[in-house]
């Protein structure tokens, strides 16, 4: 009987996941906000709290957070992330300090302590690269000049995440000095040596993992990065990085064909984590909470503006360009509840859960809403750029690389 009741709650639980996505396409926005108040409204002090199927959502939300980052991992290479790092450290680094400051100093101020700001600061920082791709996408924007300037942001972000969370997993676990040190040397060794593979020898692991059966490529990809962000966690990297390198060390026709058959069960997966998220925050907490998530929304739409305006800037692109740029940014998303879900787990704090929600939920809705409102802005700008810019109109434009994301319930 029990497995029953299980099995209609599981049931459920994706179909009503399904109906809620099936909304966010009619409405033309992102599903994320309405998988956390889903969350919310079936978690502890919501309106009918599951309780049989905590066990399932606590291993999918995993498994949706190890597929997140593999299929974000497909989308480049280790030569282009190497070639990112070096080009537009920069421009990473001023959005690394204007977005994650409003946090660090929010958690400061509120005396939540060292601990809770570093992690509140990885939350106010990291914008969500799905998200952010489906913006692109369907404003039409992807042959932009300003694109490759968003794309380099998000890529440096994904390479800042892999030394941030080991570093975030450590202060949480609340080691001593020498014990972090420890751990963080483990970790970096752990990403030196996966990156120096996905480098060196790609071409092995593709062999390893190819295979003409659709099949038996899916069981062959799937597992591997399972094993290999299982391997990462133990050693104190975080499952989510291990399996952003394994993404990466993928590249050509073989990462095409693995994201195309990952990528049903990474959407299931992936809102299955964003469920779990909510049902851990209680709807009561979100209250006293939601002043300081405003503010901090705020703050991040500013930062953030500012961070693409000035790198649009320094790559040479119009006003118009820039504004483009500044608002692509502001969508929040997948990082963020990961990084908040580590501090949750943790104890850090019983607030940082419900202010990372309120926070995240903001975002996520009013940045594709913005990036739409501001369609007439842009245009105005680059109508009155236009009368100067025609003599030049006759020159080819460069061609551009950009990688191509598919999300659907993510980034």
């Amino acid at each position: 009987m029990h497995g029953a009741v299980t099995l209609i709650e599981i049931g459920a639980v994706i179909l009503a996941l399904g109906l809620l996505g099936a909304l966010s396409v009619r409405f033309g926005i992102s599903p994320i906000p309405l998988y956390l108040l889903a969350g919310l409204a079936f978690g502890k002090g919501g309106l009918l709290p599951l309780v049989s199927t905590e066990e399932f959502t606590a291993t999918g939300a995993e498994i949706g957070v190890i597929l997140l980052l593999f299929t974000l991992g497909l989308e480049y290479t280790a030569p282009e992330l190497v070639g990112t790092l070096r080009h537009n450290a920069p421009a990473g680094l001023v959005d690394l300090v204007l977005n994650s400051a409003p946090g660090v100093i929010t958690a400061l101020v509120l005396g939540w302590g060292p601990v809770a700001a570093v992690a509140l600061g990885g939350i106010t920082y990291v914008t969500s690269s799905g998200i952010t791709a489906k913006v692109l996408a369907d404003l039409n924007w992807l042959g932009n000049r300003e694109v490759p300037v968003v794309l380099s942001l998000l890529v440096f972000e994904d390479l800042t995440m892999a030394v941030y969370l080991p570093i975030l997993t450590a202060m949480l676990a609340g080691v001593g000095f020498v014990a972090g040190l420890t751990t963080l040397g483990i970790a970096a060794a752990t990403i030196t040596v996966i990156l120096v593979v996905a480098l060196k020898f790609g071409k092995w692991v593709e062999k390893f993992v190819h295979s003409p059966s659709e099949e038996v490529l899916l069981l062959k990809v799937l597992g591997l990065t399972i094993v290999v962000a299982g391997v990462a966690q133990q050693l104190q990297v975080s499952a989510a990085v291990g399996a952003f390198l394994v993404g990466i060390a993928l590249s050509g026709p073989l990462a095409h064909t693995a994201r195309e058959l990952l990528t049903p069960l990474r959407d299931l997966f992936a809102a299955v984590f964003f469920v779990f998220f909510g049902l851990q925050t209680d709807p009561a907490q979100l209250p006293p909470v939601i002043g300081i998530a405003l503010l901090l929304a705020l703050a991040g739409i500013a930062t953030k503006l500012a961070t693409g305006w000035w790198a649009a800037r320094r790559a040479g692109i119009h006003a118009a360009g820039r504004l483009r740029a500044g608002v692509a940014l502001l969508p929040r998303g997948e990082f963020n509840i990961v990084i908040a879900g580590l501090a949750v787990a943790a104890g850090i704090n019983p607030r940082l859960g419900p202010l990372a929600a309120a926070y995240v939920l903001i975002l996520a809705v009013l940045g594709p809403l913005i990036a739409r409102g501001i369609e007439p802005l842009v245009r105005r700008l680059a109508q009155r750029r236009r009368p100067a810019a025609e003599p030049a109109a006759e020159s080819p434009a460069l061609p551009l690389h950009t990688p191509t994301h598919h999300p659907a319930t993510s980034p």
